[in-house]
């Protein structure tokens, strides 16, 4: 079991607030743990993660592109469509 650091405690805690059918970027939770040029570190806390309780896929990039996925970017892809859809 991996202990996480109090940061990746606070960015799975906001990911955890993104509504079904809706994104937010790296820099947009970066923000709003008040660390805005964590946008990396973010990233990197992110693919950590594998608690399905936190939407990690729901976390895009700023420029408009997918981003990383610690399941890779197809299933991340499949999920956002399929919440998209619903």
């Amino acid at each position: 079991m991996h202990t996480f650091s109090p940061f990746e405690i606070l960015v799975f805690q906001a990911v955890k607030k993104i509504p079904k059918g809706q994104t937010q970027t790296y820099k947009q939770i970066a923000h709003e743990i008040d660390r805005p040029n964590s946008f990396r570190a973010v990233g990197n806390a992110l693919n950590k993660n594998y608690d399905p309780k936190v939407p990690c896929h729901r976390v895009v990039r700023s420029d408009g592109k997918i981003g990383g996925y610690n399941r890779g970017s197809k299933e991340k892809s499949r999920r956002l469509k399929r919440e998209f859809m619903l």
